[in-house]
C-alpha cells in the first residue's frame, strides 16, 4: 500500500489527539497516534492495510472522548497523493493544504475596491463580492462563494488558462465565518471568459482528487461552448442609458403583456432578428406597443437554460439565475430593450424560476458539497433541496441560497434598470423566503414591481396590501373559463353563479387585501387560449362563437379590479394549446386583423380612465364601487343569471363615472339599470364596438347607442348572450 500521511488541525483542542482508523468488515478500528507535529497540527502516519477505510480523531486513547459521529471521514487512497489533510469543523478530506483565512472580513477587503459606474457588488447579508465585477481602475474582481473548498483559483483567457491559475484569498463573510474566496486579477477585462477551480467541498474527478472546475453561480453570461459553461466578464457600465426621465408605473395603472423573447417575433418575417431581445426592440420601437396600449412587458424567463429555441421552448428550466440566455443576445441587448421600453413609458418585468432548475446539464449540481456523503447521490448540494415535477427543487429554506437568488435580482435592477419580477410556482418556494425577498427588494427599490404565480393563491403575501405581491388570480382564470366555454374547467372551476361576483371585485373574499395583489388574466404561457378552450366543447366549436367568447374573455379581464394581464397573441384572438409560445403573425400587419382593432382601443379605455382603474382595499366601502345587477340580487336585477354590473365613480366629478354590465348566459337576460345619475351616457364599448369621446374619439351623446335617464335607471336592458358593455356619464 502506498505510504499517506494525514494532518489534523485540532480546531477542536484535543489536549492528546488520536486517529481511529476502520476499515469495512474488520472488528476493531486501528488506533493510531500521532507522529509529529507541524504547522497545520498533528501528523498521522497509519499503516494502512486497504485502499479503502473511514477515520475519525479522538481526544485520548483508553477512554476517548470522540468527534461528532458526523465527523467521521471517507478516504480512497489515490497513488498520487501521498497528504490528506483534515479540519475539525468539517466532515471534508482534503488533498491539498487549506488555505489560512486571511485577518480581515470580506466586507474590509471590498471596502478598498471601487467599481466601475452602474455595476452591482452583491451585498445581502453583507458585501459579499460575488462574480465578476469590473473595476474602475482595471482589472476585474473575481468572487466565489465556497463553504466548503480548501483553496480556489480563478483561470480563465486572461492568462490562456494556465494552470492552476490565480489564486482567491479566504475571507470572513456570511454567518461571519470564512466561505468568501475573493482575489483580483489586473490584467483581466470585460469580455474575457473564466471558471474556478475548486479544491474541496466538491465530489471527486476522474483522478479520484476533490477538485472541480466550475461556472460562477454569479455569472452575468456564459461563453460560447455549451460543453464548458464558462462564464464571461461583463462590463455594465459600457452602455449609454437614456431612460433617466422614465418612473415605473403606479402598480394600479400597469396592463402586464405576458411575452416570450423567442415566440413573439420567431413568426415575423419583418423582423430584422427574429426571436431574440432585438426583435422585441425592434417592435417597441416601431410604436406596437403604444398602438395597443399596455404600459408593462412582463418577459418569460431569459436566465440561462439548456434547451434549443421552439414552439414549446417556455424557458422556465434554468440553469444559471443570473446569466441571460445566450439565444436571445447579448447584455447590452437586453438594456437596449429595457431602454426602449422606457423611453416609451413601459416597465419591464422579468420572470423567474426559483422553485426548480434544469436537471442536466446543471452547472449549480454539486458544486458545493454541504456533506462528503453527499458524492455520487441524489442529492444536488448546497443549492438543492429534494425535487420538483418539472426538476431539481432549488433550497430556497437556505440562508445563503437565498442570499445569491436576492442579490441577482437586485444586479438586475441596477445593471438593467428592470422594474420588477414574477415569481414561477411560489408554491415550491420556501413559505419563509418570499416575505424576505420581498422586503429586500422593497427595501433596494421601494417601487419595485412583484408578481406571484402562487396557486392557490395565499393572502401572507399581501403584505400591507399595496406594497404586497400581485398574485396570478387562479380563481378568475378558471371561473372565466368555465363561464366562456359554457362548462367544468379543469374540474375547479364550474359554470354556475358561485363566488362570480368576488372573482370581479378583485377576489378579495379569497386572498386579496388589495387590488395590487389581484392580477386577472383569462390566458397564460401555461393556459389554453380562450378560443381553444372554448372549441373543446362542441356546444360553442363554431367561429363566430370563438371570435365573440374571445372578445367577452379579454373585455372581462380589462373591467375587472385588479391588474390586467394579457398574453401574447391574444389580441389576435390566436387559438392555440397551453405551453406553446410560437403564433402567426398576421401578414398583413395588426391592423388587418379586426379583433386586435377593437382589442387595442378597449386597452386604451383601461389607460385613459380613472374609473377602469380604482385601486385600493375596500372601493365598494368607501363608495367608490357600486353593485348594480348580480345572481345575488332581485331578478330584475340579475338575480339567479350570471350576470354581473357594477357603477364606478373614482372622484367627485360626474364625468368620471363609468357602468360595466356582462352577460355570461348563452342567452339574453333583462335587466333594470341603476345608472345612479341622470342624463346622457355614452356607450364606449360593447363586444362588437369600442369608440371614445373626444379628443380621442367621435363618440358622443347623439350616438344612437347612448343612454339616456331621467331619474339615473335604465328600463329595461337587453343584455345580448355573452355580452358586455362599459358606459360612461357625459351631461345631465
Amino acid at each position: 500500500m502506498p505510504s499517506l500521511t494525514i494532518h489534523y488541525d485540532n480546531a477542536s483542542s484535543f489536549a492528546a489527539p488520536h486517529l481511529w482508523v476502520r476499515y469495512a468488515g474488520s472488528a476493531e478500528p486501528d488506533h493510531v497516534v500521532p507522529s509529529g507535529e507541524d504547522a497545520f497540527g498533528p501528523v498521522f502516519t497509519p499503516e494502512l492495510t486497504r485502499p479503502d477505510f473511514r477515520f475519525v480523531f479522538a481526544d485520548g486513547g483508553a477512554e476517548p472522548a470522540w468527534e461528532d459521529a458526523g465527523l467521521l471521514r471517507s478516504y480512497r487512497v489515490v497513488p498520487a497523493v501521498g497528504e490528506i489533510w483534515c479540519r475539525a469543523d468539517k466532515a471534508f478530506v482534503f488533498d491539498v493544504e487549506p488555505r489560512e483565512p486571511e485577518a480581515g472580513s470580506a466586507a474590509d477587503f471590498l471596502s478598498t475596491i471601487e467599481l466601475v459606474d452602474r455595476s452591482y457588488l452583491p451585498d445581502t447579508d453583507g458585501r459579499s463580492g460575488l462574480g465578476a465585477t469590473v473595476l474602475r481602475d482595471g482589472g476585474v474582481l473575481f468572487g466565489l462563494y465556497q463553504p466548503n473548498a480548501a483553496r480556489v483559483f480563478v483561470r480563465g483567457s486572461f492568462d490562456d488558462w494556465r494552470e492552476p491559475g490565480r489564486e482567491l484569498a479566504l475571507y470572513r463573510g456570511y454567518f461571519g465565518v470564512p466561505n468568501l474566496w475573493l482575489g483580483v486579477v489586473p490584467e483581466a477585462r470585460a469580455g474575457d471568459e473564466y471558471a474556478y477551480f475548486v479544491h474541496g467541498g466538491v465530489p471527486r474527478d476522474g483522478a479520484g482528487r476533490f477538485r472541480r472546475q466550475c461556472t460562477d453561480p454569479f455569472a452575468r453570461r456564459l461563453g460560447l461552448s455549451f460543453d464548458d459553461d464558462t462564464a464571461v466578464v461583463v462590463d455594465p457600465s459600457t452602455y449609454a442609458w437614456t431612460d433617466h426621465a422614465f418612473r415605473t408605473p403606479d402598480r394600479a395603472d400597469l396592463i402586464l403583456y405576458e411575452l416570450s423573447v423567442y415566440g413573439f417575433t420567431e413568426g415575423d418575417a419583418g423582423i430584422k432578428q427574429p426571436g431574440r431581445f432585438a426583435g422585441i426592440t425592434q417592435r417597441i420601437r416601431e410604436g406596437y406597443f403604444d398602438e395597443l396600449g399596455v404600459n408593462a412587458l412582463s418577459l418569460m424567463p431569459l436566465s440561462e437554460f439548456p434547451g434549443e429555441q421552439g414552439p414549446g421552448a417556455l424557458g422556465y428550466s434554468t440553469s444559471v439565475f443570473s446569466a441571460i440566455e445566450r439565444d436571445f443576445g447579448t447584455p447590452d441587448d437586453l438594456r437596449e430593450l429595457v431602454n426602449a421600453a422606457h423611453e416609451r413609458g413601459m416597465a419591464v418585468v422579468l420572470d423567474q424560476v426559483f422553485n426548480h432548475t434544469n436537471n442536466d446539464p446543471n452547472p449549480l449540481w454539486q458544486a458545493i458539497l454541504e456533506s462528503p456523503w453527499e458524492e455520487g447521490s441524489a442529492d444536488g448540494g448546497l443549492y438543492f433541496n429534494g425535487s420538483t415535477m418539472w426538476g431539481n427543487r432549488v433550497a430556497t429554506e437556505k440562508r445563503d441560497v437565498q442570499n445569491l437568488l436576492i442579490d441577482t435580482r437586485k444586479m438586475f435592477m441596477t445593471e438593467y434598470h428592470v422594474d420588477g419580477f414574477r415569481f414561477d410556482s411560489t408554491r415550491n418556494v420556501d413559505h419563509d423566503f418570499l416575505p424576505r425577498l420581498a422586503d429586500e427588494l422593497t427595501r433596494f427599490r421601494p417601487e419595485v414591481v412583484l408578481v406571484a404565480e402562487h396557486l392557490p393563491n395565499e393572502s401572507y403575501l399581501n403584505r400591507s396590501g399595496y406594497d404586497g405581491y400581485s398574485q396570478w388570480a387562479d380563481q378568475f382564470h378558471d371561473k372565466m373559463k368555465a363561464l366562456l366555454r359554457e362548462g367544468v374547467f379543469d374540474n375547479s372551476g364550474f359554470f354556475t353563479t358561485d363566488r362570480l361576483g368576488d372573482i370581479f371585485y378583485f377576489s378579495r373574499s379569497a386572498f386579496a387585501a388589495h387590488t395590487n395583489n389581484t392580477v386577472n388574466y383569462v390566458e397564460c404561457h401555461d393556459e389554453t387560449s380562450v378560443p381553444y378552450e372554448v372549441g373543446r366543447n362542441p356546444a360553442t366549436d363554431h367561429p363566430a362563437t370563438k371570435d365573440r367568447k374571445g372578445r367577452l374573455g379579454l373585455f372581462a379581464t380589462v373591467a375587472a379590479l385588479g391588474i390586467p394581464m394579457i398574453y401574447m397573441g391574444q389580441e389576435f384572438n390566436v387559438e392555440r394549446d397551453r405551453n406553446t409560445v410560437s403564433f402567426p403573425w398576421p401578414a398583413d400587419g395588426p391592423e388587418s386583423n379586426g379583433f386586435h382593432r377593437w382589442a387595442r382601443r378597449l386597452i386604451h379605455l383601461r389607460r385613459r380612465y380613472p374609473g377602469l382603474r380604482i385601486a385600493g382595499g375596500d372601493p365598494a366601502g368607501d363608495g367608490r364601487f357600486t353593485w348594480v345587477l348580480g345572481p345575488w340580487m332581485d331578478g330584475a336585477h340579475g338575480g339567479e343569471r350570471k350576470v354581473l354590473g357594477w357603477r364606478l365613480r373614482p372622484g367627485r366629478s360626474a364625468h368620471d363615472t363609468m357602468v360595466v354590465l356582462l352577460n355570461f348566459e348563452p342567452f339574453p337576460v333583462r335587466v333594470d339599470v341603476e345608472l345612479g345619475l341622470a342624463g346622457s351616457w355614452v356607450k364606449l364599448a360593447d363586444l362588437d364596438r369600442v369608440e371614445d369621446v373626444p379628443p380621442v374619439g367621435t363618440n358622443s351623446t347623439a350616438d344612437p347607442a347612448a343612454l339616456h335617464s331621467d331619474d339615473g335607471r335604465f328600463s329595461p336592458f337587453d343584455l345580448p348572450s355573452s355580452s358586455g358593455f362599459l358606459y360612461k356619464w357625459e351631461s345631465a
